[in-house]
């Protein structure tokens, strides 16, 4: 199934993939009391942080995540496609990993666990990631630099 004008979509495995975000997120916070926030649970496992999960659970926890992924992608049979080079996403990861301390957790925090329970700073620092996303792409496709084709 593709959609008119994004011929790559795939809206089902994305809707699948929702609902297990969106359950694993509450599991998470049902069984265990605590955000799936990925960057409060980097910060535990590297010793940044003293609250949170105990910190075996959030490497476990951390490594599940491209663990997981590496899973569907040799169940699908395919590399994913389209991986920045490591000269981009080193810097990235960076300049993510300090946004997130600044605002007080990340997309993931905010937005599928802060906005799920109507939090206002969840839903103003979700308001600010898309805007400046979408402000990020506008400006690299109008430097030429393309990212949506």
């Amino acid at each position: 199934m593709s959609l008119p004008g994004f011929p790559d979509a795939a809206p089902l495995a994305g809707l699948a993939g929702g609902l297990l975000i969106g359950l694993a997120a509450a599991i998470m916070l049902i069984g265990a009391g605590r955000i799936a926030g990925v960057s409060g649970i980097a910060a535990r496992a590297a010793g940044f942080s003293k609250a949170g999960m105990p910190r075996i659970s959030a490497w476990a926890f951390l490594i599940g995540l491209p663990l997981g992924a590496m899973i569907m992608m040799l169940a699908k049979g395919a590399p994913p496609a389209g991986f920045a080079s490591p000269a981009y996403l080193i810097p990235a990861g960076l300049i993510v990993g300090i946004g997130t301390r600044l605002g007080s957790g990340c997309t993931s925090g905010h937005g599928v666990c802060g906005m799920s329970r109507f939090s206002q700073r969840s839903i103003i620092a979700t308001l600010t990631f898309m805007i400046t996303g979408f402000a990020t792409v506008a400006i690299m496709n109008a430097l030429g630099m393309e990212v949506l084709s």
